[in-house]
């Protein structure tokens, strides 16, 4: 009998210990519906202001992250791929695509400063690099980026590419880097002399779309078309490793406080990559997110990630990746960090 209870009493201390491997890191906490229809790219939290940004049709949606109401819209972004953020001048930046212009606005009353026209066609990523205080387009058209003064509101320099830029990074030290994604490389542009310093390949990566970085350990992620985040030192341009991750990807964020690189999967996955150490690397898990949430933004201080999707009226298939949107179902997701 005691030989008994005790085979029982293990099995079920095995079968506890398999449940809570099994146990997710993640889950979704809300679902932050936000009215209005359109598609939907790139999304970039403001911190200091509490709000989530989120590119939807023709307007960017300020999105306040403690009540999950819409705080406000900046209308006429025709064609809006992103949002750039710069905090220290109080300045918002979107890239309208359809235009070619980048609308400039007040970060907290969210007015509308200006419209500044890019000197390339269809900008599609946008980012503000504090250290020069400049604004880097990736023109998807034109094979080059413009630069806009974020001070003054002023194109100062037309930077020519390797090919189609598709999101760039800053290490905020003088240097950016922009994924190429019809050419597999990284171009990486010193923000002073504005001009393309290096060109790395990054295969077997293979039509790379969303780049973060690890700022403390010098790591690139890019993450490419063929299923495949590519690690990269954001020093020599060296590969240092390759990782699976799912399939129609178009965006990685980097948690600093974690270590952990998180790729946002078109078909409604986020691949989660430890970082162990400089060169150690590892898939942790895949979360379950929405079919569409193809994008990702992180609040670093409270670890949460940010996913824009909508509903189908089918479900997408590999003939058809982008069926036909429920009315009024868009979406924020809003993914906890457990542990």
């Amino acid at each position: 009998m005691k030989k008994t209870i005790f085979t029982l009493l293990s099995a079920a201390l095995i079968m506890s210990s398999a449940g809570l491997k099994a146990q997710s890191n993640y889950k979704i906490g809300n679902k932050i519906h936000v009215e209005g229809e359109g598609s939907w790219d790139y999304l970039n939290v403001d911190e200091v202001n509490g709000r989530i940004f989120v590119s939807h049709g023709t307007v960017a949606q300020a999105v306040d992250i403690k009540t999950g109401k819409l705080a406000g819209t900046i209308p006429d972004t025709k064609g809006i791929h992103g949002i750039a953020i710069a905090n220290d001048l109080n300045k918002g930046f979107t890239s309208n695509g359809r235009d070619s212009s980048v609308t400039v606005f007040n970060l907290k009353t969210l007015e509308v400063i200006t419209k500044v026209s890019v000197t390339g066609q269809n900008p599609d990523a946008i980012l503000y690099d504090p250290f020069s205080q400049k604004v880097f387009t990736c023109n998807g058209r034109s094979n080059n980026s413009t630069v806009i003064d974020a001070k003054t509101n002023k194109v100062v320099a037309t930077i020519p590419l390797d090919g189609r830029p598709e999101f760039s990074v800053t290490d905020g030290k003088g240097k950016i880097f922009i994924n190429i994604e019809d050419k597999s490389v990284i171009n990486a542009i010193n923000t002073t002399t504005l001009k393309v310093e290096q060109h790395w390949p990054i295969a077997p990566g293979d039509g790379p779309s969303g780049l973060a970085l690890d700022n403390e350990n010098h790591r690139l992620f890019s993450v490419c078309s063929n299923k495949l985040m590519v690690v990269v030192d954001a020093g020599t341009g060296k590969i240092i490793t390759t990782l699976p991750i799912g399939d129609r990807c178009d965006g990685v964020a980097f948690d600093p406080g974690k270590k952990r690189a998180y790729a946002s999967n078109g078909e409604g996955s986020i691949t989660v990559v430890q970082e162990e150490n400089a060169n150690g690397f590892k898939v942790l898990e895949t979360v379950t997110t929405q079919p569409g949430a193809k994008t990702i933004a992180i609040d670093k201080t409270t670890h949460h990630l940010y996913l824009t999707t909508a509903e189908y009226e089918t479900a997408p298939t590999a003939a058809n990746r982008r069926p036909a949107v429920k009315p009024n179902s868009f979406m924020i997701l809003d993914i906890e960090t457990l542990k």
